[in-house]
């Protein structure tokens, strides 16, 4: 794990590159080594994402369920969403050179690994109103659809600052990951047999 420091560098330059400030890129390691921890973003974000796979848990295994009925959906639901976020990625790196992108691929991924750590703290609010107040749901979903739509623009933005190649390369690849990570979030929900909410 990287010290709280480096942490705290890596999502500030993620941040910064959202916040169309090309030069957060320069905050980030994109060293291998910086390539590798940059997974441990995953760790990062942590907190935030089993604060929604329990209220999810719950819903999907029923109110009268057992504990280990609820432990196995939530095992599920953390394999479900690690796997959209990290498949993508390998895909990703099987279509760098036809894609033309192999210059940047490092610098999409660091980036890509830390804002998805800054995405799923963005959502805690929304997992709390489910967890602390289940009777809210316009409320939740409400807040879900903002939250969604403002993860959209600043994942484009994050996009266009690493990879460098101007809005087509930017929005076509920001396209092809969005569309990756959904496809792969169903395909893992059909065969953990985690109906979709």
């Amino acid at each position: 794990m990287p010290p709280a420091e480096d942490i705290h560098r890596h999502l500030s330059g993620a941040w910064r590159m959202m916040t169309g400030r090309r030069d957060g890129l320069r905050l980030l390691d994109l060293s291998l080594d910086g390539f590798w921890n940059s997974f441990f973003a995953i760790v990062v974000a942590l907190p935030a994402m089993l604060a929604s796979w329990v209220p999810m848990a719950g819903e999907l295994a029923g109110p009268d369920a057992s504990f280990g009925l609820r432990l196995s959906m939530l095992t599920r639901l953390a394999i479900v969403d690690v796997g959209a976020w990290v498949l993508p990625l390998v895909a990703l790196a099987a279509v760098v050179s036809p894609a033309g992108i192999r210059d940047r691929f490092v610098h999409f991924v660091v980036a890509n690994n830390w804002a998805s750590a800054i995405f799923a703290w963005m959502t805690l609010p929304v997992s709390l109103i489910r967890l602390f107040m289940p009777a809210a749901t316009d409320l939740a979903a409400s807040l879900s659809l903002l939250v969604f739509i403002a993860t959209l623009v600043l994942y484009w933005r994050l996009t266009d600052a690493a990879l460098d190649k101007g809005p087509g390369p930017a929005t076509a690849l920001f396209g092809g990951m969005l569309a990756a990570s959904i496809l792969t979030l169903f395909a893992l929900q059909g065969l953990l047999r985690v109906a979709p909410l």
